[in-house]
């Protein structure tokens, strides 16, 4: 059984496959300063690159986990998430309010998604 772990740090890392199945991190945005909305962008641009890393994309999704820092926040971030979201490869999500490793961070994404070498990017 063999375990690839991608951006591997003293306390996580970004992904790691096993059977044809990438598990992603929680990511966060890199700029805490901003609003629910660019903050959810920011984070979504973060799962883009660790599902490019593993070599998926987000049509390849098997299971979204969002949790947000203020539920009163859920259709702004929602609306950003369902226009990120690919309409023809929804995958099952749970979204739950929790309070998050920084207090300025509103949303954390993680996902589940199968890895394919032969599939393209539907963004590129």
């Amino acid at each position: 059984m063999s375990i690839q772990r991608f951006e591997p740090g003293p306390y996580l890392s970004t992904a790691a496959v096993h059977g044809g199945v990438a598990y992603l991190a929680g990511l966060t945005p890199d700029d805490l300063s901003q609003n629910i909305a660019k903050q959810t962008s920011d984070a979504l641009a973060n799962v883009d690159r660790a599902l490019k890393l593993v070599g998926s994309n987000k049509s390849l999704l098997l299971r979204s986990e969002v949790w947000i820092a203020d539920m009163s926040n859920f259709d702004a971030m929602n609306d950003v998430y369902q226009a990120w979201l690919d309409p023809m490869s929804v995958p099952p999500r749970v979204c739950t309010e929790a309070r998050l490793w920084d207090a300025r961070c509103q949303v954390e994404f993680m996902m589940t998604a199968i890895v394919s070498s032969s599939t393209s990017d539907p963004d590129e």
